[in-house]
C-alpha cells in the first residue's frame, strides 16, 4: 500500500497504541487505520489517557485540500472535521472503512478524549455540531472586529446569562425598546 498523502512511499506496519495496529508512512508520519481493528481495540481497552491537558496546544497538520485516494482500495476518502476550532480532518474510506490520520492527529484525538470514540467523529450529528461551532466562532470574530474584544466578551457573557434566565423574553423585550 502507498501513502495517500505522499503517493510514492510504501506504508509499513506501525502501531498507534499497544494492540492497535496501523500502517504508517515513514516520510509524513501519517497512519492508515482499519476501523475494524480499531473497534476491536476500543472494546478491549479503557479510554486512552494523555499526558497533555485537554486545553493544551495541539498539532495542526497541513491537511490536503483535495480528497485522497484510500491506500487500500484507491477510492476517494471523505474528510471529517474533528472540532470546529481545529483545521485537522480525518479521512475515511466509506467503501472499506479505512481511516487516514495525518501526523499528530492521534495525539489530537487523545487530547480531546476521542481516542476511544473515533467513530463518533464520522456521524452526521458530530459533523453538524462541528459546523455549528465554526459558525459561532465566525460570528464571534465578526463581533470582535466590530466592537473590540472586551465588548464582544461582555456581550457573550450577557448572552449566556440570558440563555438560562427564566424571564428571558421580558428582558429581551425591555432591551429592544429604546
Amino acid at each position: 500500500m502507498k501513502c495517500p498523502k505522499c503517493r510514492t512511499v510504501d506504508l509499513s506496519p506501525a502501531k498507534l497504541e499497544d494492540g492497535l495496529p496501523a500502517m504508517g508512512c515513514p516520510r509524513c508520519e501519517g497512519a492508515a487505520l482499519s476501523i475494524l481493528y480499531y473497534r476491536e481495540w476500543a472494546e478491549r481497552n479503557q479510554p486512552v489517557a494523555t499526558d497533555a491537558a485537554p486545553d493544551s496546544d495541539v498539532v495542526e497538520d497541513s491537511d490536503t485540500r483535495t480528497a485522497m485516494a484510500c491506500p487500500k482500495c484507491s477510492r476517494l476518502m471523505t474528510k471529517f472535521a474533528i472540532t470546529g476550532s481545529l483545521r485537522n480532518r480525518i479521512d475515511l474510506c466509506g467503501s472499506c472503512d479505512e481511516a487516514w490520520l495525518d501526523h499528530g492527529e492521534w495525539g489530537v484525538l487523545k487530547t480531546l478524549e476521542l481516542a476511544n470514540r473515533l467513530p463518533k467523529v464520522f456521524t452526521e450529528q458530530w459533523q453538524r455540531k462541528v459546523r455549528t461551532e465554526k459558525r459561532e466562532a465566525a460570528r464571534m470574530e465578526r463581533l470582535q472586529d466590530q466592537v473590540g474584544e472586551g465588548d464582544a466578551a461582555r456581550a457573550e457573557e450577557v448572552r449566556n446569562w440570558l440563555k438560562s434566565h427564566p424571564r428571558r423574553g421580558v428582558i429581551l423585550q425591555f432591551l429592544s425598546v429604546e
